[in-house]
């Protein structure tokens, strides 16, 4: 176990090198530049981006619904092309790529710039996933995932096969039996838990998000709400596109641009990824 001092060190040298520096100085992909307003006095700013917290939505996002429904209402989404609780393959590698991009450039950075006497600095986590579903709070004793749900447990292995020893499942917003009934109501419900979790940094000076959900349950009506609100802190979104009909499934829509950032639909989190490394979201 790291020595708590050594801890907060490094967390306070970071943070306090993220609130230093420039906002310009952390978009997306962009060059170091100088600001200021004299001649005679410029600053460089700091090569520090903000933290990536991927937020997503849980079936036909991460693991497959399966189709399954009761009098005509989805249990929790429509595809059919994998079995109900599959998870789809690469999805965790892409959401800890994300999450740790950033921070290995941070990390980076507390290596290069250390003295002989911050020998034992820990390095920083990326920052855990957060979960945005419209599994209903009412039914949270059935329904919750818990640090030893079959999710959870998936998260954690993802981490530490990479060496990374804490990374996963991080805060759950659950939804309402309101959404249930009135399935319109499911995106605004998790723009509005969305907006709760922007709470920890309104600014986005230090955490900025990437939404990934899928096309069959108004993931995408809740994505671009945040993009159209938010965004400064939304980095971007993803769509994992999904059907009940036949296996060739519906065609790819193309990319836009809402507010100047990125809504990517794709139908494999390998292709996820390649769209993720041109916008230069992952290395």
């Amino acid at each position: 176990v790291m020595p708590m001092p050594s801890r907060r060190k490094a967390i306070a040298v970071v943070s306090q090198a993220l609130l230093a520096a420039p906002a310009a100085s952390f978009a997306l992909g962009g060059p170091q530049h100088k600001v200021g307003t004299s001649p005679t006095r410029t600053r460089t700013a700091l090569p520090f981006r903000p933290f990536t917290q991927v937020i997503s939505d849980v079936d036909d996002t991460i693991k497959s619904s399966g189709g399954v429904n009761v009098a005509g209402v989805a249990l929790g989404g429509i595809d059919t092309q994998f079995a109900r609780g599959d998870f789809y393959p690469g999805v965790f590698q892409f959401y800890l790529e994300l999450s740790l991009f950033p921070v290995e450039q941070i990390n980076e950075s507390l290596v290069a710039s250390r003295s002989d006497d911050d020998v034992d600095m820990p390095t920083i986590s990326p920052p855990k996933v957060s979960v945005l579903t419209a599994r209903a709070e009412e039914f949270k004793a059935a329904l919750e995932l818990k640090d030893d749900s079959k999710l959870a447990v998936a998260f954690r292995k993802a981490g530490e096969n990479a060496g990374i020893e804490g990374w996963g499942l991080g805060p759950v917003l659950y939804g309402s039996v309101a959404e249930w009934i009135v399935q319109e109501k499911k995106g605004l419900r998790k723009f509005n838990s969305f907006e709760q979790l922007v709470q920890q940094d309104p600014s986005g000076r230090i955490i900025q998000y990437v939404w990934v959900g899928d096309t069959g349950e108004l993931d995408q009506e809740a994505g671009e709400t945040m993009l159209r609100e938010y965004p400064e802190v939304v980095k971007a979104v993803f769509l994992h596109v999904v059907s009940d009909g036949p296996v060739s499934g519906p065609s790819i829509p193309a990319p836009k641009l809402i507010n100047g950032r990125p809504v990517v639909f794709f139908r494999t989190y390998v292709g996820a990824a390649a769209r993720a490394v041109q916008l230069g979201l992952v290395g």
